[in-house]
């Protein structure tokens, strides 16, 4: 079955998901996030097919999440970076691992932690806050719709 494109949708999380909405893609930035530049380290990482891999990358670079930049180290190769557009995506990888870490864990289980790097302390919740301080949820927010507006 063909997937059908969101990129036009008016909703935001619509069209986010039409461009990173895979678990490979956010795994992809994920691995950006800790360091992660080369195919073959990509690759060998998390143990995807090449075709996958590409296609991808690809899309990501198209969407201006990475750039394409030569090797760091002078090498013929060439290296997957982070944009700050792919930068922004920081919050995205630290909302789902704090989800993961709250339902899918047992509560001793041997898992990563993402910490501060001077402080090697675990990372505050993140917490959607409003213009008042308040902490928001889904009782005291909506989405107005284009319609509505």
């Amino acid at each position: 079955m063909k997937r059908k494109s969101m990129e036009d949708a008016q909703c935001p999380v619509a069209r986010t998901l039409d461009v990173i909405g895979d678990w490979w893609s956010l795994l992809i930035v994920r691995d950006a996030f800790d360091g992660v530049r080369r195919f073959s380290e990509f690759q060998k990482g998390l143990g995807m097919a090449k075709n996958i891999l590409s296609t991808r990358l690809r899309t990501l670079v198209a969407h201006g999440i990475l750039e394409i930049a030569p090797a760091s180290d002078g090498s013929a190769y060439q290296e997957y970076i982070l944009t700050d557009k792919g930068r922004a995506l920081f919050p995205v990888i630290v909302g789902l691992r704090q989800w993961g870490e709250d339902y899918l864990f047992d509560a001793q289980e041997a898992r990563s932690t993402l910490v501060e790097s001077d402080t090697r302390q675990p990372i505050p919740r993140m917490t959607p806050t409003g213009s008042d301080g308040q902490t928001l949820t889904p009782l005291n927010t909506r989405v107005v719709k284009v319609d509505e507006a």
